[in-house]
């Protein structure tokens, strides 16, 4: 402490001093923020919010404070809901809340595409301007179910640090993980994949799992824990749309669990071929987010979903090598 009654501490990686005295819960409202809207990590360990009272700020600490922020109608059989980690949801499209040009646009979009759930970046909050807009602002989490994620996340220790914030910041344990390999490509490293997944499910989350489209990685999953596999379509951002159908069906074919095409999808048309291999569900952003016009797109993708699940549960014709008059032969003149 020095002689002006004040101590050192480094917040969200900025060197800040303080007066003596203050409790966690203290020193976010003078910061400006909410604390029950925020999550507190205090030298690598996360702080349970309803201690932020109790627990002192000393000097030498580091903080990280962090809250949530944004990454033709048919309607679907009132019987065809699905369920994940106990919650059962009727719309099969989860969006993402990340490249929108704006809060409200990001707002509209969600609204347009049916979601019951959408993806979540935890970061820090900004300290230089705690009256900056969150996306709890515009998407309310009391309606739609906010799904943390560990976007960014290099290695099974960041991620798993990520998501036992998101849990203090939010209560959630639905969470989706994803570790990536390498930058370019945005492949998610299997091995620290499956390690943290692991971790996190002894842990008490239920972890929705984004990873490459092998049936056999998928299977390791469910062993350790996953409650829904998460397969790529294509990189991450691209618009390719499904490069591999075949694997996809086949991790479909031998999992129980939930199985979402997670990244690649660029258009409705692609949305349907996921649900018509027989996918419980899509997950995309950019798709969206980077349309011409995204709530319109929303739309699209929204439609897209539900009728290639009704094409799935209908049962596609097979296939002939030659061709079927659809009108009889019989009678004719």
């Amino acid at each position: 402490m020095s002689v002006d009654g004040t101590i050192s501490i480094h917040i969200n990686g900025e060197h800040k001093r303080v007066r003596e005295g203050l409790t966690l819960a203290a020193l976010a409202s003078e910061l400006g923020f909410v604390p029950e809207k925020v999550a507190v990590e205090r030298n690598l360990a996360v702080v349970p919010r309803s201690t932020l009272q109790d627990v002192m700020v000393e000097d030498g600490d580091e903080l990280e404070i962090v809250h949530f922020v944004g990454g033709g109608d048919i309607a679907p059989a009132a019987d065809d809901s699905w369920s994940v980690a106990g919650k059962t949801f009727r719309s099969r499209l989860i969006v993402g809340t990340g490249k929108y040009k704006s809060f409200e646009q990001n707002a509209a979009a969600v609204a347009a595409s049916g979601a019951e759930i959408v993806t979540v970046a935890v970061r820090r909050v900004n300290v230089s301007d705690p009256k900056a807009p969150m996306l709890t602002d515009y998407i309310d989490p009391k309606v739609i179910t906010y799904l943390p994620n560990t976007a960014g996340c290099f290695t099974g220790e960041d991620a798993i640090r990520t998501l036992r914030l998101a849990r203090e910041a939010g209560g959630w344990e639905l969470v989706k993980l994803e570790v990536l390999g390498e930058a370019r490509t945005l492949y998610p490293d299997m091995v620290e994949t499956l390690r943290a997944t692991e971790i996190l499910a002894k842990e008490g989350f239920k972890p929705m799992v984004y990873c490459v489209d092998d049936p056999i990685a998928a299977k390791r999953l469910e062993d350790v824990g996953a409650v829904a596999i998460m397969p790529l379509g294509a990189p991450i951002g691209s618009g390719l749309g499904i490069q591999n159908r075949v694997t996809i069906r086949l991790i479909v074919e031998g999992t129980k669990l939930p199985v979402l095409v997670d990244a690649g999808v660029g258009t409705a048309s692609e949305a349907a071929q996921a649900m018509e291999l027989g996918c419980t569900g899509v997950l995309m952003n950019t798709a969206i987010a980077e349309a011409k016009d995204p709530v319109l797109m929303a739309a699209a993708m929204k439609a897209g979903v539900e009728a290639g699940r009704m094409a799935y549960r209908a049962g596609r014709m097979g296939k002939r090598m030659y061709a079927d008059p659809s009108s009889p032969l019989a009678g004719l003149i």
